[in-house]
């Protein structure tokens, strides 16, 4: 009972140091812009409201909550000497590389770079100097390197456990540049989590727990001059993109390559704590195998033909507008139109046309993703959505795309453009 309420304590005073620290306020902020961002590129392209940012703002919060408690309890077990340096050198370095590119905001770069910089510099004297560079030094050699990459693989196992739960949910349709400059239909899977850490971390001194705690943890630091809990507010995310691929598909696809990730990164620390000449074969395995996830992506896009195109069946279902009779049929992601109230339709306009034959009443035939013809229909009543609500692959008439997303952090502050245009007049994309 005395461990259990001095733990208790602990994360008290822990959670204090939390709120007063400025960088879990710096990942929400980040996440706002790209959720605003996100919304803005959505009414540019369609001028309809898929998504509420603050909707999705709240849940990322939330979500990152519920993870941040999960990985906590993980770290406890694990017992890696995590410091309030740490922490600094995390988002320095992050800030430092996202002025180069947005997605390396990933603490797996972070993390990488600082074991890397810290086996470079065991290597050299500027330890022994007096000035702010042997400072410096000294702060990088006492973080627990091993440790800093074992609670990135926990954060990228917690990943995609999110991606896996919410991926599909945070996809937005767009109309993007195919080959040979063509407008295909295609979607964007991004994500950021803010998550706030209670890591119990081995201490020293006043406001160290000596208590005997009743467990041992994973990493064998000296427990004996006690304990205590290190704040680490943290940011995790992802951005995918697909052309080929069901938004949920894409998601799976992208939760099993992290899995895969935090596995192997895991089982390179303990090799590095085990052994520290291993360290920076640790550190370039989470470099280089979460660039490989980025070139495996990338790579099953560009083997696969694109999904999203409309062909001689019919129009291509490239998304559904919430509220809407299409959303009420059980219209899906990917199926075609094939036939609207008896008439075939393979041009937006022939779909007017045939809608408007009946004004109180609609009956589809739709070609399902297995290629199969099922009947929806529906009356039509007033107040509803002047049209079906579903959102088509880009024909030759399409004037916007979506632009290309900030490359860096600047960009982003800067508020960047969410769309490029293509011809003179812009149109509504929506049926």
């Amino acid at each position: 009972m005395e461990t259990a309420a001095e733990v208790l304590e602990m994360l008290g005073q822990a959670a204090v140091r939390l709120v007063a620290q400025p960088f879990y306020y710096i990942a929400v902020l980040f996440i706002v812009l790209q959720t605003m961002r996100q919304i803005r590129m959505e009414r540019q392209l369609f001028a309809v409201k898929l998504h509420n940012w603050p909707g999705l703002v709240a849940k990322s919060l939330l979500a990152g909550l519920l993870i941040g408690a999960a990985v906590s309890v993980a770290g406890a077990f694990i017992g890696a000497a995590m410091t309030a340096e740490s922490v600094l050198w995390l988002w320095a370095v992050a800030a430092v590389l996202m002025l180069v590119k947005i997605r390396y905001l990933c603490f797996a770069y972070s993390a990488g770079i600082i074991a890397l910089l810290q086996w470079l510099f065991g290597w050299t004297s500027l330890l022994e100097r007096p000035d702010w560079i042997g400072s410096l030094t000294a702060s990088l050699a006492g973080i627990d390197a091993a440790g800093l990459l074992m609670l990135v693989a926990l954060l990228h196992l917690a990943e995609a456990a999110l991606v896996r739960w919410q991926g599909d949910r945070l996809a937005t349709p767009l109309f993007v540049e195919g080959k040979r400059g063509k407008l295909v239909g295609g979607y964007m899977l991004q994500g950021f989590w803010p998550v706030p850490l209670l890591m119990l971390v081995p201490a020293a001194g006043s406001g160290a727990s000596t208590a005997a705690l009743p467990w041992t943890p994973l990493f064998g630091a000296d427990w004996s001059q006690g304990w205590t809990f290190v704040a680490l507010p943290m940011i995790i995310g992802f951005t995918e993109m697909t052309r080929s691929m069901l938004p949920q598909d894409k998601a799976k696809h992208a939760a099993r390559g992290l899995l895969l990730y935090s596995v192997c990164l895991a089982a390179a620390a303990l090799l590095a704590w085990r052994q520290p000449l291993l360290l920076p074969v640790a550190a370039l395995a989470s470099l280089l195998l979460h660039e490989a996830i980025v070139w495996r992506s990338r790579s099953l896009e560009a083997a696969r033909s694109p999904l999203y195109v409309n062909d001689a069946r019919g129009l291509r279902i490239l998304g559904i507008v919430p509220g809407t009779p299409a959303a009420a049929m059980g219209l899906a992601i990917g199926e075609i139109l094939h036939k609207v109230n008896g008439v075939r339709v393979k041009t937006k306009e022939e779909l007017y046309e045939a809608l408007v034959q009946n004004s109180a009443f609609c009956k589809l035939e739709v070609l399902n993703l297995e290629g199969e013809l099922k009947f929806a229909q529906r009356a039509r009543f007033a107040g509803e959505h002047h049209q079906l609500g579903v959102i088509l692959a880009p024909d030759e008439q399409a004037n916007y795309y979506a632009a290309s997303g900030p490359a860096s952090l600047l960009e982003l502050l800067r508020g960047s453009r969410a769309s490029n245009r293509r011809g003179d007049q812009a149109e509504r994309i929506d049926a």
